[in-house]
């Protein structure tokens, strides 16, 4: 950063006394370095002006000064709570249950006179749902061995498949064990707890690390065909990366996901050297749906931008360089979404006409925009700087909404490609919430395995699969796979 100085007053005096020119010299270093302090105060004052509801920073950096929440969405006029239709969660009373307390009584509750022998004329039920208590059940095997009478030798049974140590637990405790420390993101420490607390039966922290492992084997497999339909037969696939610390240093999670399907990946690098070793995007031939870093645009696949990006960096741009055009952009995006929302039901495409109509106002805001922010001129006599000139944010963002027009509207051409980029982000949360609890990943190996469980458990979710069940199926060597990816070409 080039150093700011200001003439002390002995400088001063001696271009007064060297005349007019002298003065008029030492006037414009002033105001050139005016110029660089107040481009540097507006850079602070952008910095700290953004937050999570204006910019592409997300809400645990807001610190203890979080902004109100503004919601980018309009009202939709239905009342809070369960909407017509949802089947909901209400408790209620079954046929048959599993056991039967009858509560008698022994006396009138009147003149106190004895009913014992007396018959009652009908029930008042009321039924109560709770755990029983669970003990771990153990299951010896014993193979016989016998000696053959005709041959002398002896002969052993066989120990069922998967029995081959001494001691050992089964499927299900296993399938437990991952499922508090992969799932439900609980500490190793704490997981132990949870099995001595509900069990009697403590697990040893290696127990717990070995039951992942197993299961991300048997995953792995399931992983890479989810990989490969990824790239082959979906048409709207979602992407985005996010950073964590794995042996205390920093890496990177990227994600490639759709409603249907998961796939996670830990590397180092953030870029196109990760993008390549995922093996998703460099192959991929449907449309890839992210935020716009420079890295995606690098491939030559047709891209469609997060659109909720646009809203948050409209809004600071109507904060910090309102100019008019920013609101009504923002504004423009709004209605285009609701316009595909209302006809999608009806057809999966707009009107040629509505398609002109909002390209021609797109268009036009773009122009009104570029025609407020024109680039600096290049003053008579000074040296041509190497490099991209300096743009404000307004001409930056406006130049990403004329640059890449096609995949900022792609919504409004292929209503199969929503507005945002939501579903990558919310695949992504869950493993932030993995970093708040454990900090960060203590081997390569750990958030390899931790990456492999958790795009099979997520993708299983998906297709509404009980959690337990399928780390139960992947223990057992019979690891579950959507039918719509199992089924022959």
């Amino acid at each position: 950063m080039k150093t700011i100085s200001f003439p002390t007053e002995e400088e001063v005096r001696q271009a007064y006394h060297q005349g007019e020119e002298a003065v008029v010299a030492l006037f414009f270093e002033m105001i050139g370095n005016m110029h660089i302090l107040a481009e540097s105060v507006q850079k602070i004052e952008d910095r700290l002006a953004r937050n999570s509801s204006n910019s592409d920073k997300p809400p645990s950096s807001d610190g203890l000064n979080k902004p109100s929440p503004k919601s980018l969405r309009k009202r939709s006029g239905k009342k809070s709570g369960g909407q017509p239709g949802h089947k909901g969660h209400t408790l209620k009373a079954v046929a048959q249950p599993d056991r039967v307390m009858v509560q008698r009584l022994k006396e009138c509750q009147h003149c106190q006179a004895s009913l014992e022998d007396v018959e009652a004329n009908s029930h008042v039920k009321r039924q109560v749902f709770d755990l029983p208590i669970i003990r771990i059940e153990i299951t010896e095997y014993r193979a016989e061995t016998k000696c053959c009478p005709l041959c002398g030798n002896e002969s052993k049974a066989a120990f069922p498949e998967g029995v081959d140590q001494p001691v050992q637990y089964g499927p299900l405790i296993k399938a437990q064990a991952v499922y508090f420390n992969q799932y439900q993101l609980l500490p190793l420490e704490r997981t132990s707890e949870v099995f001595a607390d509900l069990y009697g039966q403590p697990l040893a922290e290696a127990t717990i690390l070995n039951a992942g492992k197993e299961v991300a084997e048997q995953a792995r497999p399931v992983n890479e065909k989810i990989k490969k339909h990824l790239i082959e037969k979906e048409k709207v696939v979602h992407f985005d990366e996010t950073g964590l610390r794995v042996e205390g240093k920093l890496h990177w999670l990227h994600t490639a996901s759709t409603k249907q399907l998961t796939s996670f990946m830990i590397h180092r690098k953030r870029g196109t050297k990760a993008m390549d070793d995922m093996g998703i995007l460099p192959r991929m031939k449907g449309r890839a749906i992210h935020d716009g870093w420079a890295s995606y645009m690098k491939y030559d696949v047709n891209h469609a931008l997060c659109n909720v990006h646009h809203l948050r960096r409209l809004v600071f741009l109507q904060e910090r360089y309102p100019q008019g055009w920013e609101l009504e952009m923002a504004d423009l995006l709004l209605e285009i979404k609701e316009e595909v929302e209302k006809t999608r039901p009806e057809q999966n495409y707009l009107s040629p006409q509505q398609v002109t109509d909002f390209e021609s106002r797109y268009d036009r805001l773009i122009d009104q925009g570029l025609q407020a922010n024109p680039l600096p001129d290049q003053q008579d006599g000074q040296p041509k700087k190497r490099g991209r000139i300096k743009q404000t944010p307004p001409k930056n963002m406006l130049d990403r909404l004329r640059d890449h027009k096609d995949a900022v509207l792609a919504f409004m051409y292929d209503f199969r490609v929503p507005f945002d980029n939501n579903q990558a982000e919310r695949d992504i949360r869950m493993m932030k919430v993995k970093q708040k609890v454990s900090g960060c990943f203590r081997t390569a190996k750990g958030s390899t395995t931790f990456c492999l469980v958790r795009s099979y458990i997520s993708t299983a979710r998906k297709n509404g699969q009980p959690i337990l069940g399928i780390l139960h199926m992947a223990l057992v060597g019979n690891p579950y796979l959507p039918a719509f990816i199992s089924q022959p070409e």
